[in-house]
């Protein structure tokens, strides 16, 4: 996606800037690459800074519900310290790194229903301004893919996903979100088990995959959560039986639960300070043969499977998963544009 728009710090007649990202998904920890495209205004301008800023629309639970908001979880300062002509044209090129917990956005092309983006920001002559969002598509890791293939291929189905405010006692975790990817449980686990929310916690060389199940409740008796971690090497991804790894990894969850089950989180919930892992397990199987081929979540995603397919929420395709996307960030944009306009007849600038 390309946007542009005239930069309203500076009014009519200032920069224009386009800022274009290569095409195809990003893995976590890797490169983003691409440019950033100037022309300059009807005078010439001092560029004192342009920087790319990631971004994620998160959700946050407080007394009073939920609400959700954009969290800045990295910046880069990419360009500036130089002086654009009159209607100049200027391109910068720009490779960054994303960050090892970048949430995952999408599987074999099909999105999981998170937004995700890159805003740039310009500045000059003291003024400053923050360009639409473009929308950023993340791809998973070789272990963070094996293991929702696993799950597909032991009949889980996945459900949503989110990305939450807050931390995981316990773990690693760097940003001040983490992403949950609630999965319905196959028949042998209904029983047991409303959903299973998985979430990814990657580092420059492992990747801690979280498991959380929750215990369905009674006539009388109210649920509960139990959950539990495991950590796998990025080059381990090739050399284990997914289905045999992560089958385990349920049964341990889930024999985890039925000892813990009755636990109180008190409030901070299932992800408080209180021993939350009390009980885990961390994987350091040796390798158990290759990875299975058959139709995994990843398979079913791209074939739109019924039950399966990201996207299939309460009968929602993942087609409408996109539109809803594509719509957010058109109506960014269209936001962003009357903003502008607001400022320009107020005669109005922002301020560093």
């Amino acid at each position: 996606m390309v946007f542009k728009r005239l930069l309203g710090a500076i009014g009519v007649g200032g920069p224009s800037v386009d800022t274009v990202l290569d095409g195809g998904a990003v893995p976590p920890g890797g490169s983003l690459s691409g440019e950033v495209r100037l022309r300059g205004g009807d005078t010439a301008a001092e560029i004192d800074h342009i920087v790319l800023e990631l971004v994620a629309r998160v959700e946050a639970e407080h007394e009073d519900g939920e609400s959700e908001g954009f969290v800045a979880f990295e910046r880069f300062t990419v360009g500036g310290g130089f002086r654009l002509g009159p209607q100049e044209d200027r391109s910068v090129p720009f490779r960054v790194t994303l960050p090892w917990e970048t949430p995952v956005s999408e599987l074999h092309g099909q999105p999981l229903g998170i937004v995700l983006g890159v805003r740039t920001e310009l500045a000059l002559a003291g003024a400053r301004d923050k360009g639409d969002l473009d929308a950023l598509a993340v791809c998973p890791l070789p272990v963070q893919e094996a293991v929702l293939e696993a799950l597909g291929q032991l009949g889980f189905a996945f459900r949503s996903a989110d990305l939450e405010l807050g931390r995981i006692g316990g773990t690693g975790q760097r940003l001040p979100f983490y992403q949950e990817i609630e999965l319905t449980p196959p028949p042998r686990y209904a029983h047991e088990v409303n959903e299973i929310e998985l979430t990814f916690l990657a580092t420059p060389y492992a990747t801690e995959i979280v498991l959380e199940a929750d215990k369905r409740g009674g006539l009388l008796t109210s649920g509960h959560d139990a959950l539990t971690h495991f950590t796998v090497g990025h080059d381990e991804s090739a050399a284990r039986d997914w289905n045999t790894e992560v089958d385990g990894w349920i049964g341990q969850l889930l024999e985890h639960r039925r000892s813990y089950g009755t636990a109180s989180f008190g409030s901070y919930g299932p992800y408080g300070d209180a021993d939350p892992y009390a009980g885990a397990h961390t994987a350091h199987a040796e390798p158990r043969g290759g990875h299975r081929s058959g139709p995994g979540v990843g398979t079913a995603i791209a074939a739109g499977a019924a039950g399966v397919a990201v996207g299939v929420v309460g009968g929602m395709v993942a087609a409408e998963v996109v539109d809803e996307i594509g719509d957010f960030f058109e109506d960014d944009e269209d936001d962003e544009a009357e903003d502008d306009d607001a400022d320009d007849a107020g005669g109005g600038e922002d301020e560093d």
